[in-house]
């Protein structure tokens, strides 16, 4: 009996040995495949075939067995004749250089630091890299703004488009705020649903200090800097007020640089009226002249089925299991504490 006991706790020990090593060589497998593969990859989908797939689901589900037999005969008759039209106009449309216009739609849900500025920036090259006259471009944008320069990097990146000519659509479901509503100023024409929020064109910082705690409890803090203001107020030192002043004045700057782009933007915006840091919801704003046009991005897609191909364009990124935690972390916690937000 000893040695039988003896004979499977070897067993069981080599057996384990086996699996430690063969589990640590597919992790260290994976983790060289991931870190030699792409960053991300560019996922492109048909919207008009979806939409159309959706209407024909939804007929169908109201039909009897004996309807949908006959539909379905009508509707691959239908189809045939169709494929065959559209084989004739594509050949007419090589001959004679004629192209469908293409809708590129775009996504953009912006964090506080607007971390998807670096997809949106893949995205918009997909979309500058193949554009032909008559094209347009759809951004459905949510956002209620964050960081000055995340922000300012993700309108740069729309005035690409309108740089090279290529109307821009920003359609707002949501909120588009601050930092969100400078993107959609760069449109050539704002849609927002009736209850969304628009606005909030001004700055805000807010800052801990824990000087006197730090104080009561007999802690020094040492902070050493070269130049006069190379840091204004601070999380642990003491804040002086030439210092709280000239925080100011930098939100100061940055708000008139705000309110000159959004200016430049939309001219015939009265910008002195709308930049007080209020937001109105979309049927005030429309009032306001800060959109265009009250409506939904679904809406506007469907409407535009019929006289162009609906294309959308999203730049996936690869997260690693770190990433996706630390993101949870950031969206815990991005209401506590907040710096040169706009």
């Amino acid at each position: 009996m000893n040695i039988l006991s003896l004979y499977g706790l070897f067993l069981a020990k080599t057996l384990t040995l086996v699996v430690s090593i063969s589990a640590i060589a597919i992790i260290i497998t994976n983790l060289t495949k991931r870190n030699n593969a792409p960053t991300g990859k560019l996922k492109l989908t048909r919207l008009d075939e979806s939409y159309t797939e959706i209407q024909n689901n939804m007929c169908l589900a109201k039909m009897t067995s004996a309807q949908k037999k006959i539909w379905k005969k009508e509707f691959n008759k239908k189809k045939q004749k169709e494929e065959k039209i559209n084989k004739k106009q594509n050949r007419l449309q090589q001959n004679l250089k004629i192209h469908k216009p293409t809708l590129y739609v775009l996504d953009f849900q912006g964090s506080l630091d607007a971390r998807e500025v670096s997809s949106l920036r893949k995205e918009i090259s997909a979309v500058l890299s193949v554009a032909k006259k008559g094209d347009e471009v759809l951004l459905r944008l949510e956002s209620p703004g964050g960081l000055v320069h995340g922000y300012g990097l993700a309108a740069f990146q729309l005035q690409r488009l309108r740089n090279q000519s290529i109307p821009l659509t920003i359609s707002v479901d949501k909120i588009a705020t601050s930092g969100g509503y400078m993107m959609a100023s760069v449109a050539s024409h704002i849609i927002a649903a009736p209850f969304s929020l628009i606005g909030s064109i001004g700055v805000v910082a807010q800052i801990p200090n824990f000087n006197r705690l730090l104080k009561r409890n007999e802690i020094d803090i040492e902070l050493h800097t070269a130049g006069k203001y190379k840091r204004t107020l601070t999380l642990f030192g003491e804040n002086s007020e030439e210092g709280r002043e000239k925080f100011r004045d930098d939100l100061n700057q940055t708000y008139l640089l705000f309110k000159q782009f959004v200016g430049e933007m939309r001219p015939k915006l009265n910008i002195e009226t709308v930049s007080t840091g209020a937001h109105w919801y979309g049927s005030q704003a429309l009032e306001q002249g800060l959109i265009d046009e009250i409506g939904t991005s679904d809406d506007f897609i469907i409407n535009k089925m019929a006289t162009h191909q609906i294309l959308s364009v999203c730049y996936i990124r690869h997260q690693k299991v770190i990433d996706r935690l630390i993101n949870k972390f950031s969206y815990s916690v991005k209401n506590l504490l907040k710096f040169l937000i706009i």
